[in-house]
């Protein structure tokens, strides 16, 4: 079964600025490709942040208001500096978060989740810019057609008496087993297949071996 990765589903033809962009510039370029957000390189093209439209955006929320007041935070203090940012080494947000192509798509999913960003530049093992991933690449992988979901599904439980049938990414087991953890197993192993929406278990077992299992694992912890 091939296991899915950045490289699978990222943009490669992925505008990037120079540190020395400037705001204009910077702006045109979101708007002209209708994105909102473009890494930031440096002049090996290794990655050094990332400017997005609420980067961008301190300059009109703080218009004449750029002095810091007293008391303010340090993350106020710094997006309110931004209003008077004129490149893009002073909009930025650095470090950039980046994956390496070969990133498991879940791994990329995970660490968007973790950091709250909508996209992550790629990069090679120099850290020079590869590509981009955004939440709606990593969805790419939905897109797979049935057939191929149900190869990868089979090659999972080729050894144990289970058909696989896929529908609209909904894969459902059905068949014989000796003992229910080997049913659970199929059943955890199918769901991390790429493009399984669901997992509809019909499968049937001799006997329930998961409290032995259970107390097995007890008493090896004790």
């Amino acid at each position: 079964m091939k296991s899915w990765t950045v490289d699978d589903v990222m943009t490669r033809a992925v505008a990037s600025v120079d540190e020395a962009a400037g705001y204009r510039a910077v702006v045109d370029l979101l708007i002209g490709r209708r994105i909102s957000a473009v890494p930031v390189v440096d002049a090996f093209l290794r990655v050094t942040g990332v400017v997005s439209e609420a980067d961008l955006l301190r300059k009109i929320e703080y218009a004449g208001d750029e002095a810091p007041h007293l008391f303010e935070g340090r993350r106020r203090r710094g997006e309110r500096g931004k209003a008077l940012a004129g490149t893009a080494s002073e909009l930025m947000s650095t470090p950039a978060v980046t994956v390496p192509a070969r990133t498991s798509i879940a791994d990329a999913a995970r660490l968007m989740d973790d950091e709250n960003v909508k996209r992550l530049p790629v990069v090679d093992d120099l850290g020079r810019l590869v590509g981009i991933v955004t939440r709606g690449d990593l969805l790419k992988v939905h897109l797979r057609p049935d057939l191929d979901i149900r190869d990868d599904v089979e090659a999972v439980v080729r050894d144990e008496e289970v058909t696989v049938e896929v529908s609209d990414g909904v894969a459902t087991l059905q068949g014989h087993v000796a003992a229910a953890s080997t049913a659970e197993e199929l059943v955890r192993l199918t769901r991390r297949v790429p493009g399984v929406v669901q997992v509809v278990d019909h499968i049937r077992y001799d006997y329930d071996d998961r409290a032995i299992i259970a107390t097995g694992l007890a008493y090896g912890a004790g």
